[in-house]
């Protein structure tokens, strides 16, 4: 599992995508690095309420998996595609202590790795 800070950018409403599947689709900006990242992820089922009381702007401690999935298509072309699944969404702030004692901003160090300087090309 990994785990992630930010701010909420972007909180869209809960889609029913069919009678038994429900997602929800959120943004969160990572500005920890050289260059803030909007990372977006989802909840699904049971857990698409976790976001009703966070609010855009609001600081967050989203945990969440990395799922990867190949899809063929009829013309028989591979592609494959990833998912951030949450599952747990912590809003902090208001008094809130981060979690595990950890600055807001800190990302659990397998969270994501840098290569090299990520200075733009221009």
């Amino acid at each position: 599992m990994f785990t992630l800070s930010g701010t909420v950018k972007v909180k869209n409403e809960t889609q029913q995508i069919s009678e038994k599947f429900k997602k929800r689709e959120f943004v969160v900006t990572d500005a920890s690095g050289n260059y803030p990242q909007d990372i977006s992820f989802q909840l699904t089922q049971e857990r698409v309420t976790q976001m009703d009381d966070v609010n855009q702007g609001d600081m967050v401690n989203v945990s969440f998996f990395i799922r990867g999935r190949e899809w063929t298509s009829p013309a028989g072309e591979v592609r494959y595609f990833n998912s951030l699944d949450v599952w747990k969404v912590e809003k902090m702030g208001a008094g809130a202590p981060a979690p595990n004692g950890e600055p807001a901003s800190a990302s659990s160090p397998e969270t994501f790795v840098e290569e090299g300087d990520d200075d733009l090309p221009f």
